[in-house]
């Protein structure tokens, strides 16, 4: 089925990477793990023909940015079996946490590294990522100054297993010192949430790739507000990330399509000129 819209998503460049992503990216975690989230109301896994669908809906909106990661449960595997025409994605994944028997662990070792890179390109079905991103455990500044891990990476990117490297950060240090070591920072950033601005500012003056996470406080963010456009908190936080110059995409995930279309026609609105 074929869903219309009054526009394709707009795309941005990913900072200097050569990539160009859509404004709005497909996160996938509750494709394939429904616990230890932080989501309001708990949740069952969609099945394939839902999943089809979703990723339908985005094709048909111009996404063309999907976020994974081997912490997120089954959803490398299922996107590896369900995604096609691999050349029209960039698929982002990431390596250092792995989640197992309701837990988070973390390994960023360099021979995990590797071995994390290739069960990816197996489970997604594909030879190359187009972005890796270090899962971080906080330590961000730990990991890219004294880690083996960014090393790792970088000899993956020479052999051709990923086109370009960046860090999901948890500090505003961190997220710093990730736009001066590599290409590409995904960082936290919404109305209720704005340390990482300074981070966005200074991706921003080195031309480097910004990717938002937990733009709906993960989906908490539910509070109205006065006035009929604020009234939506989809709007009201969309509107207010995407007024910040240097953000290349937001990553949301859904697995309601009522609640992705919307997400979409959110992110039209918020990126349309005056």
């Amino acid at each position: 089925m074929s869903h219309q819209f009054p526009a394709p998503l707009p795309r941005r460049a990913l900072g200097s990477t050569g990539l160009d992503v859509s404004c709005l990216g497909l996160g996938t975690v509750k494709i394939g793990r429904n616990e230890g989230v932080k989501y309001p109301a708990g949740f069952q896994l969609p099945d394939d023909a839902l999943v089809r669908d979703i990723l339908a809906l985005c094709r048909d909106a111009g996404m063309n940015l999907i976020d994974t990661a081997p912490a997120y449960g089954s959803s490398e595997e299922r996107l590896g079996a369900l995604l096609t025409q691999r050349q029209d994605w960039v698929i982002c994944s990431k390596v250092g946490e792995e989640f197992n028997a309701g837990h988070s662990h973390y390994d960023f070792s360099a021979a995990q590294v590797r071995r994390s890179i290739e069960r990816s390109l197996r489970r997604l079905k594909t030879d190359y990522l187009d972005i890796v991103l270090i899962h971080s455990d906080g330590r961000d500044e730990a990991l890219l100054r004294d880690g083996e891990c960014l090393e790792a990476l970088q000899r993956c990117r020479d052999a051709g297993l990923l086109r370009t490297i960046g860090m999901s950060t948890k500090t505003v240090a961190g997220g710093l010192l990730a736009v001066e070591k590599t290409d590409v920072v995904m960082v936290t950033f919404n109305p209720d949430a704005q340390e990482d601005a300074a981070v966005i500012g200074h991706a921003h003056a080195l031309h480097k790739g910004v990717l938002i996470k937990k733009a709906l406080n993960s989906g908490h963010a539910a509070t109205p507000h006065d006035g009929a456009r604020d009234a939506d908190p989809v709007q009201r936080n969309l509107d207010f990330i995407f007024a910040r110059p240097g953000i290349s995409a937001v990553i949301i995930g859904s697995i309601t399509p009522t609640h992705l279309r919307h997400n979409i026609e959110a992110a039209l609105r918020a990126t349309a000129p005056f």
